[in-house]
């Protein structure tokens, strides 16, 4: 087995690719040791000790390194953990699936959405399922939608994308001119 790594515009974290399925679907951020306990493979990339972020994708594992952390040192511990639990065919989770963990990231909304703009949510759901978490997912991270009101969408950026330098001209010049361009209704996207 081989694991492909690649950079992500975020200079602190890498993309893991282990050529198979990682999430059947959905995403899972972790970012806390806490938090990783859920999962064995985040739990055991966590015990490194040097990293502040997991997040698994549909095909890739993306790793926040800590402030100060050397990536030389750091990533062949990563590759090692990787191969370990997909060689052994080790269950991503405690359990041994994800059910019963909260997998989408819809689940903690900033604002609720008003029933009269269900049409406009549709669209938007839309513009983020084909044209916006692909791209992000490619870049090692996914995107949350998290509410909108008053023309305002609330949206949560997260793996390799939370934190990331350009992560404000992401949302701001990227997906806020796309949602403007396709749904009218829309006059911001802020981050939440």
């Amino acid at each position: 087995m081989f694991i492909e790594t690649e950079t992500t515009p975020n200079p602190a974290s890498l993309k893991f690719l282990p050529g198979q399925q990682v999430m059947p679907s959905g995403t899972r951020e972790f970012t806390s040791p806490e938090a990783a306990e859920a999962s064995p493979l985040a739990q055991a990339i966590f015990d490194t000790g040097e990293v502040t972020l997991v997040f698994f994708g549909g095909d890739f594992i993306s790793v926040t390194a800590a402030p100060g952390v050397d990536w030389s040192a750091l990533k062949p511990q990563v590759v090692s953990i990787l191969l370990d639990h997909f060689i052994s065919e080790a269950p991503l989770f405690v359990g041994g699936d994800a059910s019963g963990i909260s997998v989408p990231a819809e689940d903690t909304m900033v604002v609720e959405d008003d029933p009269e703009n269900a049409d406009v949510v549709a669209q938007i759901h839309e513009l983020l399922e084909t044209r916006i978490r692909p791209a992000v997912a490619g870049d090692g991270g996914d995107i949350a939608y998290r509410g909108f009101k008053d023309g305002i969408v609330y949206l949560t950026l997260q793996g390799a994308c939370a934190g990331c330098p350009s992560s404000t001209a992401t949302l701001k010049h990227g997906i806020e001119g796309l949602l403007k361009h396709y749904v009218p209704e829309v006059s911001e996207v802020r981050a939440a």
